[in-house]
């Protein structure tokens, strides 16, 4: 059964992730229902190499936007949730986060001693002395019968050294946090759960670089140009989505990408392979050793000292070694370990040294400054930060919730775009078609091959983009199949 034509201007595919359908320029027309407006003009060819290569991405992009859409759009929706961690955090937890200064504070020994008292149970990992006056010390336990991953911690007041909450808590992150970051992640599912947002960052980039193609292979003159870059105004109509949908996919490509990108970087599947490779190049995060240098007795042997200078000497140590702002303290796990404190300000410039400290002697033994790490670990970090909102503050929280709301609205778009595209009752769809089959005949062999194994090398590191990607060949050659039998026994 023939497909429907649509005017030029409607040929270009959408920049996002759940594409809207464009139908191939080689479909011939078929009648349009009545009132539905028409257009005399016919597409402009574009000679070369385009030309074979359109086709086979446009149908790319449709069934990625069709089938991967929706799990773009639940990232996008609970990403914008997570953007706003902060001020939740702010209002829900100021008793245990903030403190009034007066006078000279607890010792940090007495602060912790105060934290034991209150989790009896609890074995200590670390504490966390705030940067300013106001914040309070948060003392973190590991203790039975929390969740995989989470731990107990107890804020204490550096004043008076009372214990102003307990709150469950996921790599320092409060409950807040952790309970929209596991939703973001994995929508509370577990393990499993994680492969949806995996298969968003996996194709989130694909649908970008596809759809930045086919929405630049429309800008054949600088009244082109300018609806690339600016949406149309008017009537509603498929063309004004479409120039909506790609307007603004454009403005916002480089920060999808980057989102992409930072969002594989963490992901089960992606990011072992991404820390392999990292690992290959040496751009692996690199950590201070927490072993002890032998300390020489009077007699020269080796003399087993188990005394503990404290962790306020250690806490001085470490900022007169140079570090500052927050900083937290993990204490030895046994009597041949060192004190390892570390900054934590993942703010713009983020400072992220650490330093190793004998309990014996308070000397520094290892410094690690983040100005050494390798580059890969540096734009990790910066990456890593910035998915989070944490780099450049309400600047980062900004930026990421306006991607996230134009990731919702061109995925909207698509799906409007599909429906409006739905053939005629008589010709016995309900909704949209996709573009013409068999674009890839269309490729020359010598570009078709290259693209063939490229893809495979990608499906192989990125399984989440190789098993979606089978997926769709396997739904085209059924469809292919089914509408060959249909027309034989029409036939």
């Amino acid at each position: 059964m023939p497909e429907r034509r649509i005017p030029p201007d409607a040929q270009a595919a959408p920049v996002s992730q759940a594409v809207s359908p464009q139908p191939g320029a080689d479909v011939p027309p078929s009648p349009r229902p009545a009132g539905e407006h028409t257009t005399t003009s016919a597409p402009r060819a574009v000679p070369g190499l385009w030309s074979n290569l359109r086709p086979l991405l446009l149908r790319l992009h449709f069934y990625a936007g069709i089938l991967v859409g929706p799990f773009i759009l639940v990232a996008a929706v609970t990403g914008l949730a997570y953007t706003v961690t902060p001020q939740i955090e702010s209002a829900l937890y100021a008793h245990e986060l903030k403190v009034t200064p007066r006078g000279a504070a607890e010792p940090l020994a007495h602060q912790v001693a105060a934290a034991q008292r209150a989790v009896p149970d609890g074995t200590l990992l670390s504490v966390t002395k705030g940067a300013g006056p106001t914040d309070s010390t948060r003392v973190t336990f590991e203790k039975d019968g929390l969740p995989e991953g989470y731990t107990l911690t107890a804020f204490v007041d550096p004043y008076n050294g009372r214990v102003l909450g307990q709150l469950r808590t996921f790599s320092q992150w409060l409950p807040a946090r952790a309970w929209l970051d596991d939703l973001h992640r994995n929508l509370h599912l577990g393990h499993f759960g994680r492969n949806y947002s995996e298969i968003a960052a996996s194709w989130l980039w694909v649908e970008v670089l596809g759809g930045l193609a086919l929405w630049a292979g429309t800008a054949r003159n600088r009244r082109r140009l300018r609806r690339l870059l600016l949406p149309r105004g008017g009537a509603r109509s498929r063309k004004r989505t479409l120039s909506w949908h790609g307007a603004v996919g454009l403005w916002a490509s480089v920060g999808l990408l980057a989102l992409s990108a930072t969002g594989l970087t963490w992901s089960a599947h992606a990011g072992a392979s991404i820390g392999r490779i990292q690992d290959a190049l040496g751009g692996s995060t690199p950590s201070v050793s927490t072993a002890l240098p032998a300390r020489e007795g009077a007699g020269g042997g080796t003399e087993d000292v188990k005394r503990d200078i404290g962790i306020d000497a250690v806490v001085a140590s470490a900022r007169h070694a140079g570090l500052a702002g927050v900083l937290v303290v993990t204490p030895p796990h046994d009597e041949d370990s060192a004190y390892v404190v570390a900054e934590n300000t993942r703010s713009w410039p983020e400072r992220q040294d650490s330093v190793a400290i004998d309990p014996a002697t308070g000397k520094v033994t290892q410094k690690l400054e983040f100005d050494d790490f390798p580059l890969l670990a540096k734009l990790t970090s910066w990456g890593v930060d910035a998915h989070m909102g944490l780099l450049f503050g309400l600047a980062n929280q900004i930026a990421l919730a306006l991607l996230a709301i134009a990731v919702i609205a061109m995925t909207l778009w698509a799906f409007r775009m599909w429906w409006l595209r739905r053939p005629t009752r008589a010709e016995g769809f309900a909704v949209g078609r996709a573009p013409a089959r068999g674009a890839w005949r269309r490729v020359p062999g010598r570009v078709l091959a290259p693209v063939v194994l490229l893809a495979a090398v990608i499906g192989y590191y990125v399984p989440f983009f190789g098993l979606p990607l089978l997926l769709f060949v396997l739904v085209d050659v059924a469809v292919g199949a089914l509408r060959r039998r249909r027309a034989e026994v029409r036939g």
